[in-house]
């Protein structure tokens, strides 16, 4: 699995295109990786923060991986300001571990299971956040099955 280690500023969008905070990623970059564009990635900034992440369109051709705010406090580093960063191929393609009930419900409902199977990887991701932001066991299964239910494939 390649690494990729850089060092650059840490940039800025234009905020009618979300403002968000980067780090850019040549295209040449992700031509090493198996999924090319659609890789998702785990980004080391300062040997301090450590997170997935996935792949958004510059506009030149070129690609970048958003910093969250949280990141840049915790770093003390605002735009312009110069990082070191490395990215690596995340191992899980979702990018985040399946909730527990989630899981459970996979291995014994085969319907949940085979739905679950069908959707795209953001897809997943959307559910698994869901169920992340429900405390309440109960109310997680509950949330799962009305999510299967409004995106039957």
């Amino acid at each position: 699995m390649p690494v990729f280690e850089f060092e650059q500023a840490l940039g800025q969008l234009e905020k009618r295109r979300g403002g968000y905070f980067f780090l850019k990623i040549d295209a040449d970059i992700i031509e090493h990786f198996e999924k090319k564009r659609h890789t998702r990635l785990i980004c080391v900034i300062d040997d301090t923060v450590q997170y997935s992440c996935g792949l958004n369109h510059l506009g030149d051709g070129n690609y970048f991986i958003i910093v969250a705010t949280k990141y840049l406090k915790k770093l003390k580093k605002e735009t312009g300001d110069v990082v070191r960063f490395k990215i690596y191929e995340d191992p899980n393609p979702l990018g985040v571990a399946i909730p527990e009930v989630l899981q459970v419900l996979i291995e014994q409902d085969d319907l949940v299971k085979k739905q679950f199977e069908q959707y795209s990887d953001g897809k997943k991701r959307s559910l698994i956040y869901t169920i992340y932001k429900i405390k309440n066991i109960d109310l997680q299964v509950q949330k799962v099955y009305k999510f299967l239910e409004e995106n039957k494939k």
